[in-house]
């Protein structure tokens, strides 16, 4: 790929950019949000029209107008957000475009054998005639990477794909990987996970943007030479902690905000115990489906408990709905911020102020002024980066979404902040000024309960930390006792390694 150009709404996307991919080689493409790494995706994969530019595949001019040509020439894209049909069985989503027919008819048994012999490289052994949707997240991007090794593609594009895996199941992945890199099969990795980058990829490619920076064989270029040429800046002399967390300062009793007291529903969240004190972070730490997200839906109202109690603010709190969770003075930032986030046909202001609309009219009318200034107000607070208020939120970047959606409810002046994995699936640069971002909410006063399956992020960032496993909680740790190992100790055995702390 060369000289690649593509402006959306006049804002550019991608300048000059380039990407030189070899045979049997896995490649990283790295660069913060709004580098341009997804628009040079989507140009490959024929999802959208490049403005200008050359691209050749096997050596020959590669043009294509939709994702299914691509497919059929040889380059298949799996995204970081499942783009499957949850009510379809799993054999159906991974033989989806190219389903075995026989004397004209689907050939179900050739389906489902193909389905399951995908689904055992990765070692899943699951009824593949089930609804795709009844699987966990984990599974579903399994699924989508099995779709994708099966149309016989010689370039695979993975945009992110173990954000939904375990580290067992990351393993699993990479072994997949490597048996596409030996079959000859060529593979873009995009991931914002330097470990993950450096233990996959052969080479890496960085872009900045919109305009390719460097190249270098992965064994070449160091992680402070990486981070240097994503930012734009010398990141040689940095040491210590990266992020934009610092700590509150310690040693003073705070009131408790929220008391959580063995509040269950269902086998992934049975019997959950915390406390969230005032102006605290405190992180819920556990491994996939310990039972974090749907803790977090519990208490904001999304679902009903069916057992265990809640206080906030020092009053009993039942939530029917999601409404009395906002009404008492509780926003959340869900997990999935395309799906259960963001209207991404709805403008950048829009969103923002979607929450506040109630409080923002006189005499009937919304006072469209007000809404105006309260969103132009927090896009310059946050740093969020726009042609303009009105431009469409799905045309910004996962980083620049996320500060949008901490926007809408920071305009409503919660007491209490959930955040489901504020960073996931955004850079570095963003990553921390979004951290920046958690860090003043807190000083300010508020609270914040953040879950997070970056170790690093909590032992960083949070003031104490919950940690759950099977859906309960295990280990409550505190000052000297929040440590990685006793973190580790508690997710894997249920208890802490070391005494600080408590353990249930």
């Amino acid at each position: 790929m060369r000289g690649l150009q593509k402006r959306y709404a006049g804002v550019v996307a991608l300048a000059d950019a380039q990407l030189r991919i070899g045979h049997g080689e896995v490649h990283a493409l790295m660069g913060q949000n709004g580098a341009g790494k997804s628009t040079l995706i989507k140009t490959l994969s024929g999802y959208v029209r490049r403005d200008g530019g050359d691209v050749r595949f096997l050596g020959e001019p590669f043009e294509v107008h939709s994702p299914q040509e691509a497919q059929r020439r040889g380059i298949s894209t799996i995204y970081q957000e499942i783009n499957l049909v949850p009510l379809l069985s799993v054999a159906e989503n991974i033989c989806l475009g190219r389903a075995p027919r026989r004397r004209g008819l689907l050939d179900w048994g050739a389906m489902r054998a193909e389905a399951k012999a995908l689904l055992g490289r990765f070692g899943i052994d699951i009824d593949v005639s089930r609804p795709l949707g009844q699987f966990s997240t984990a599974v579903q991007q399994m699924s989508a990477i099995a779709r994708a090794i099966g149309f016989s593609s010689k370039l695979v594009i993975m945009d992110e794909p173990t954000s939904s895996l375990n580290d067992e199941e990351v393993e699993r992945l990479f072994t997949v990987v490597r048996q596409l890199k030996a079959d000859g099969v060529s593979v873009i990795f995009v991931s914002h996970k330097l470990d993950e980058v450096y233990a996959i990829s052969d080479r890496i490619t960085i872009m900045r943007d919109g305009h390719w920076v460097h190249s270098a064989d992965a064994r070449d270029l160091g992680k402070l030479d990486l981070v240097s040429h994503m930012l734009g800046r010398d990141m040689t002399g940095a040491h210590g902690k990266t992020t934009a967390f610092t700590h509150s300062a310690g040693g003073r009793p705070r009131d408790t905000l929220l008391r959580v007291v063995s509040i269950g529903a269902h086998a992934l969240a049975r019997d959950v115990s915390f406390e969230l004190r005032r102006g605290e972070i405190l992180g819920m730490a556990g491994l996939l489906g310990s039972g974090r997200s749907e803790t977090a839906r519990l208490v904001f109202g999304a679902d009903a408990p069916a057992q265990g109690s809640m206080q906030f603010c020092g009053a009993p709190y039942r939530p029917h709905a999601v409404a009395d969770a906002v009404a008492a003075g509780m926003g959340f930032c869900t997990e999935d911020r395309k799906v259960e986030g963001i209207f991404p046909e709805m403008s950048v202001a829009d969103n923002i102020t979607i929450c506040v609309l109630a409080k923002m009219g006189r005499g009937g009318l919304l006072d469209e002024q007000r809404l105006s200034e309260l969103a132009r107000t927090l896009i310059e607070q946050l740093g969020i980066k726009c042609s303009s208020p009105a431009q469409k939120i799905r045309e910004l970047s996962g980083g620049n979404q996320q500060k949008v959606l901490l926007a809408r409810w920071i305009a409503t002046q919660p007491r209490l902040l959930i955040l489901d994995e504020p960073t996931r699936g955004i850079d570095i640069g963003a990553k921390a000024e979004i951290q920046r971002l958690i860090r003043g909410l807190v000083d300010e006063g508020q609270s914040v309960l953040m879950i997070s399956s970056e170790l690093d992020e909590l032992l960083e960032g949070a003031d104490r930390i919950v940690v759950l496993r099977d859906g309960q909680s295990v280990a409550h740790l505190e000052g000297a006792g929040i440590s990685r190992a006793a973190i580790v100790e508690a997710m894997a055995h249920g208890r802490p390694a070391s005494a600080e702390g408590t353990t249930q």
